[in-house]
C-alpha cells in the first residue's frame, strides 16, 4: 500500500533539520522509495547554541534539556509543514512522520555508574499535535534495550536502497560523525556490517566556526589553501576508538568541543587554514584507515558511495580518493540520489517498518542480540479521518 511520509533528521553537526517528503510502496526489503521533496530548516543561532550547551556535560542542566525538548518539537513540526507546503502536498494526507530527533548524549558502552544509553529530544507529542499526524520517534532505544549500541541505524535503509547482486558497495555517510554501511555483493541482511568510522564534519565545522566565523568550509576552499600536517592527524588516529573492532559508535562526546579546544591549545601557532586542512585530512584518514583495517581484508568493495554534507566538500572527496586509489569513489548525486536527504529518507524507511510492525535494526551493525522493532509511536490528538467522516455525513 502506498504511503506518504516525512522523515526528519537533525544530526551531530547541529546545522538544522532535514525534512524529506517521500512516497513509500510496500515494506521490508522490497520497499519502493521515491523522494518527492526535501528541505533543510536551519536552526536559529540561539537554538543551535542551546543544543551545543545541552551536549556539553559541564554546561548542561535538566531545565535546559526540558525546555529544549519542546522547543525542538515545534521546530520539527514547522519543518514538516514547510516541506509539505513546498511540494504542494496537503498536510492532512501525510500518513506518518518519522523523527530521529536531536541526539544530545550517547553512551555506547557502560562507563562506571553510567549505563549504556542514548538520548534524543524533540518532543513527538508536540509534532503530532501541531501536524495532526502519527509520529514515530525514539528509534535508537529499543536496539539498546536489546544489547546494541543504538547506532548505526541507517544500514537497514542502505540495504533496501543500494544492495546489488553484481558489485560490492560501501555507503559512507559524512555528517557530523562518519559512518559506513558495507553491502557485499549478493548480500543478505545478515551479511551487512556497519560502524562509525570517526569524525565527519564535526571537527572541521567547529574549527571553521571559531577561526573563520563561518559554520562550515564551503566546497573545502580553506582546506585546499592550507598545509596538511600529516603527523598531527596521524597522532589523532592513535585514539583508542580507532583500534576498537566494530560494531562501534561515537559522537560529540569524543569529537566535540573538548577535542577542538585541545587542538587549538596544542597547535595555536599554526595558521587557521592549516588546522582546517589537517582536520579535513583527519576525517579522510580515519575513513581510509577503517576500510583498510576492518573492510578490505574480508570484503571486496567495488564502489564507495559518499553521502551527507561531507559529500559537497571537494577537498575532502579528493583526499579520500587519493587515500583509497584502488576504489571507485562516488557521491549520492553520481547515482541519482541526494547526499543531503539520505538520512532523512532513511528514517522514513525505518518509520515505515515500525508502522508495519517489522524489525529494522541490523544486529551485526549495532551489536544487538537480535532484530527488534524500532521506535515509539505517538498518535495524533484526535482522529481527523473520523471527524471528517462525521462532518461529511452531517452536511
Amino acid at each position: 500500500m502506498e504511503k506518504l511520509a516525512v522523515g526528519l533528521m537533525s544530526g551531530t553537526s547541529v546545522d538544522g533539520i532535514d525534512a524529506a517528503l517521500v512516497r513509500l510502496n510496500g515494506f521490508g526489503i522490497h520497499t519502493k522509495v521515491e523522494l518527492i521533496d526535501f528541505i533543510t530548516l536551519p536552526f536559529p543561532p540561539a537554538v543551535a547554541e542551546e543544543i551545543l550547551q545541552c551536549m556539553d556535560i559541564n554546561e548542561s542542566n535538566s531545565a535546559l534539556i526540558c525546555s529544549l525538548n519542546f522547543k525542538l518539537g515545534y521546530l520539527f513540526a514547522d519543518a514538516v509543514k514547510k516541506v509539505c507546503e513546498k511540494a504542494s502536498i496537503p498536510l492532512r494526507i501525510i500518513d506518518f512522520i518519522a523523527s530521529h530527533g536531536q541526539t544530545i548524549y550517547h553512551l555506547p558502552q557502560t562507563d562506571g555508574r553510567l549505563v549504556k544509553s542514548t538520548l534524543q529530544i524533540g518532543e513527538p507529542a508536540v509534532i503530532a499535535y501541531e501536524t495532526g499526524t502519527t509520529v514515530i520517534s525514539n528509534f535508537r532505544t529499543m536496539d539498546m534495550a536489546a544489547g546494541g549500541e543504538g547506532a548505526p541505524l541507517v544500514p537497514y535503509a542502505d540495504y533496501v536502497l543500494y544492495r546489488s547482486n553484481t558489485i560490492g558497495r560501501s555507503l559512507q555517510n559524512i555528517g557530523g560523525i562518519g559512518n559506513v554501511t558495507v553491502l557485499p555483493k549478493q548480500a543478505k541482511l545478515d551479511d551487512v556490517i556497519a560502524f562509525d568510522t570517526g569524525p565527519g564534519n564535526m571537527v572541521i565545522d567547529s574549527l571553521c566556526n571559531i577561526l573563520k566565523g563561518e559554520s562550515y568550509d564551503q566546497d573545502g576552499k580553506w582546506a585546499a589553501q592550507g598545509k596538511i600536517h600529516k603527523e598531527i592527524a596521524q597522532s589523532w588516529l592513535e585514539m583508542d576508538f580507532f583500534k576498537m573492532v566494530p560494531p562501534k559508535s561515537t559522537g560529540r562526546e569524543l569529537f566535540g568541543s573538548q577535542f577542538t579546544k585541545q587542538i587549538l591549545q596544542n597547535w595555536s601557532h599554526l595558521p587557521a587554514d592549516d588546522l582546517i586542512a589537517t582536520a579535513t585530512y583527519f576525517t579522510a584518514l580515519s575513513i581510509a584507515d577503517s576500510y583498510k583495517r576492518y573492510i578490505f581484508p574480508t570484503i571486496p568493495i567495488d564502489e564507495l558511495i559518499i553521502g551527507g554534507g561531507g559529500g559537497y566538500n571537494k577537498t575532502l572527496l579528493q583526499m579520500i580518493t587519493e587515500l583509497l586509489p584502488n576504489t571507485k569513489v562516488l557521491t549520492q548525486e553520481d547515482i541519482g540520489f541526494s547526499s543531503e536527504a539520505k538520512e532523512a529518507i532513511a528514517f522514513a524507511i525505518l518509520g515505515n517498518e515500525t508502522m508495519n510492525r517489522e524489525p529494522s535494526n541490523v544486529p551485526k551493525a549495532t551489536g544487538a542480540k537480535g532484530a527488534v522493532i524500532l521506535g515509539s509511536i505517538t498518535l495524533p490528538p484526535r482522529n481527523i479521518l473520523l471527524e471528517e467522516k462525521y462532518e461529511d455525513h452531517s452536511t
